[in-house]
């Protein structure tokens, strides 16, 4: 059996129902959005969130999403991160079409490839760091001596043995981004999503978190962040304007 099973959604990766998707995919596009939009009706009228989206990111780039409260930014990084499938369009990703796949299909794509970064941090209270850098793997079946060596390595890697043991309510806010990072690229994920990764941080603690992905993104790792920042969306090759629900620019 593949990697995915054939859903009520449509065809499963792979077959001829797919074409297009694995042209868009090979012309260098990690992800490609076509014509995505979301929308909310309120009675007789609709409300729209996103409008006509079209958006390529090559694998390897780094690229931040901006604009004002309410763009729609946040939207669209849940879109591409696959939390959010009440949405119209297409979406290519990995040459998968995501618009096609069964909701349990698209989760297996998120858990395998993608990695995100909230805002809140969105560590698990009840569990160590040690035990929350361990959940994604336990998402890929990864054996556990196996595990134990990887965790052990990102808390070497992140200069973070020493809280290993501690909880995120003994954490300053830095030391649980650093963890939340930490989180999110433990599997190796082709992709980092980032939604205002430094919003909480202190001056210094963000500049350490835009390092971080800096050094990420050098390794070969593709980023695509939310940002109000100028600074930090400096630390990227490509800047996308949201307003409105609009890509616009400049």
């Amino acid at each position: 059996m593949g990697f995915f099973s054939r859903g009520s959604d449509g065809p499963a990766p792979g077959t001829s129902g797919q074409i297009d998707a694995v042209e868009r995919a090979e012309g260098g596009a990690l992800i490609s959005l076509g014509n995505i939009e979301k929308s909310y009706a309120h009675g007789a009228s609709r409300t729209y969130v996103l409008r006509r989206v079209n958006l390529d990111v090559k694998d390897g780039e780094f690229v931040s999403i901006m604009g004002p409260s309410g763009a729609g930014k946040s939207t669209l990084l849940h879109i591409i991160g696959m939390h959010d499938s009440a949405w119209t369009g297409e979406y290519s990703f990995l040459g998968h079409p995501v618009h096609r796949l069964s909701p349990k299909d698209r989760a297996r794509l998120h858990k395998q490839y993608i990695g995100f970064v909230f805002q809140s941090y969105h560590l698990l209270d009840h569990l160590t760091v040690y035990e929350n850098l361990d959940i994604p793997l336990s998402y890929r079946d990864v054996r556990k001596a196996e595990r134990e060596s990887i965790v052990c390595d990102a808390l070497d890697r992140f200069s973070i043995v020493g809280k290993k043991d501690l909880y995120p309510n003994q954490l300053s806010g830095g030391q649980q981004q650093l963890v939340a990072v930490a989180r999110a690229v433990i599997a190796s994920p082709k992709l980092i999503l980032a939604d205002e990764p430094t919003g909480n941080l202190h001056t210094s603690q963000g500049r350490e978190i835009m390092e971080l992905f800096k050094k990420l993104n050098d390794e070969g790792t593709t980023i695509v962040q939310v940002t109000h920042s100028e600074a930090n969306a400096a630390y990227g090759g490509r800047v996308i304007n949201l307003r409105d629900g609009w890509v616009v620019d400049g």
